[in-house]
């Protein structure tokens, strides 16, 4: 009976706790702008709705581009170091400790940059709403999120309606 509980809370914890410091990283990279190491915090768990990431920015550098979404909401917590959250076209300077809330749609599109010297280390916290559609106002590049690949075109080639069609 104590081998079954073990068993039971064994699965549990591995269904609903993750450490993140613990996560496997990736590192994304694409110079001159773009250095991250980010891992996914939230995969394998039983979250449906939320989903969460655990984002290092190398100094100077930054993890996406400037998007708005418009499904998902964001929030980011800072764990470590400062930097600059680009968001409305303004620039607000953000430290360890912030917690930072985005909603969906153009008026908010956003991304956070490492201004300093040091690391910056954060949670990304959204959630899962499939299908997603992001829009890139620098790059006018528009993303539709699936099951899949994304799709991504520019805005400015798109096609008519009836393109294709009988």
């Amino acid at each position: 009976m104590a081998e079954d509980s073990h068993d039971k809370a064994a699965d549990l914890r591995h269904k609903l706790i993750r450490n993140f410091n613990q996560v496997p990283r990736e590192r994304y990279t694409r110079p001159p702008l773009y250095d991250s190491l980010v891992g996914a915090v939230s995969d394998g768990t039983l979250a449906r709705k939320l989903g969460c990431g655990i984002d290092t920015v190398a100094p100077g550098q930054q993890s996406c581009p400037y998007h708005f979404h418009h499904t998902q909401e964001e929030m980011f917590i800072i764990l470590e170091g400062q930097g600059t959250l680009r968001v409305a076209g303004e620039r607000l300077p953000i430290q360890a400790g912030d917690v930072i809330f985005i909603p969906c749609g153009p008026e908010y599109p956003h991304h956070i940059l490492n201004t300093s010297e040091a690391e910056l280390r954060y949670l990304s916290i959204s959630t899962q709403e499939r299908p997603e559609v992001c829009e890139y106002p620098d790059s006018g590049k528009l993303a539709v999120f699936s099951k899949g690949p994304a799709f991504i075109q520019r805005r400015d080639k798109g096609l008519d309606y009836w393109d294709g069609e009988p």
